[in-house]
C-alpha cells in the first residue's frame, strides 16, 4: 500500500516549514492590506488589458468603444482604491523586514513605492483630466462624473502623450515592483514578499 503523500500535502507542508524558518515574532500585513494589494493587482491587469484589447477591433466599433469605457472606470476604481491603500499605510504599521536589508535596499523601494503609488493615483486622474479636457462623457458604473477641467483640445493632446507614457512607464514598474519580491523570496530569502502573503500565524498590522 503506496502511503507517500500527494505533491499537494507535500507543498503545503514545506510552506509550513518555510513560516516556522522565519524568526519569531515575524510580524505580516494585515488582512486589509493585503486584500487591497492584490485586488490593486487585478485592476491594474484589468486595466492594462483593456487598453490593448482594443486595438484588435476597428475603430468605432462597439466592442472598442466599450473596452475604452471599462478602461477608464477601472482606472477611476484604482484611483479610489490606491487612495485607501495610501490612507491604510499611512494609519497602519509597516511590517519589518527580517533579516534587516542594507540601506540601499530601503531607499530603493521607498523610492520604488512612491512611483507606484505615483502611477496609480496620478494615471487615472490624468486619464479623467483627459476626457474632460476633449469634453466627452465621463462614466462611472452608471454614474457621470464632472469635467475637472474646459475643453481645450491643446490640453487634450499634452495630456494624452502624458497618459501613454505612464502607461509604457508602469509596466515597467509593476514588472521591476514584481522582480524585486521575487529576487527577495528566492535569493536573498527573507520576508519581503511573504509579509504580504495570506497566512496563518504571526503578527499582524492593518
Amino acid at each position: 500500500m503506496n502511503t507517500a503523500n500527494p505533491p499537494y500535502v507535500k507543498a503545503a507542508k514545506a510552506e509550513d516549514l518555510a513560516l516556522d524558518e522565519l524568526p519569531k515574532g515575524t510580524a505580516f500585513y494585515g488582512s486589509l492590506s493585503i486584500g487591497l494589494h492584490w485586488a490593486m493587482l487585478a485592476l491594474l491587469i484589468a486595466v492594462y488589458a483593456c487598453i490593448e484589447l482594443r486595438e484588435y477591433f476597428p475603430k468605432g466599433s462597439d466592442p472598442r468603444e466599450a473596452l475604452k469605457t471599462w478602461h477608464f472606470m477601472l482606472g477611476l476604481s484604482v484611483l479610489a482604491l490606491a487612495s485607501l491603500r495610501l490612507i491604510v499605510h499611512i494609519t497602519g504599521r509597516v511590517p519589518a523586514i527580517e533579516p534587516d536589508p542594507p540601506g540601499w535596499q530601503k531607499l530603493s523601494a521607498r523610492l520604488m513605492h512612491l512611483a507606484l503609488y505615483a502611477l496609480m493615483l496620478g494615471m487615472p486622474l490624468a486619464g479623467w483630466l483627459l476626457l474632460s479636457a476633449e469634453a466627452k462623457p465621463i462614466p462611472f458604473f452608471g454614474l457621470q462624473l464632472p469635467a475637472l477641467i474646459g475643453e481645450s483640445k491643446g490640453t487634450a493632446d499634452l495630456i494624452k502623450q502624458i497618459h501613454e507614457t505612464g502607461g509604457t512607464v508602469g509596466y515597467f514598474l509593476i514588472g521591476l515592483h514584481a522582480a524585486a519580491a521575487l529576487f527577495h523570496h528566492y535569493l536573498v530569502r527573507d520576508n519581503t514578499l511573504r509579509r504580504m502573503l495570506p497566512h496563518r500565524g504571526g503578527t499582524g498590522s492593518l
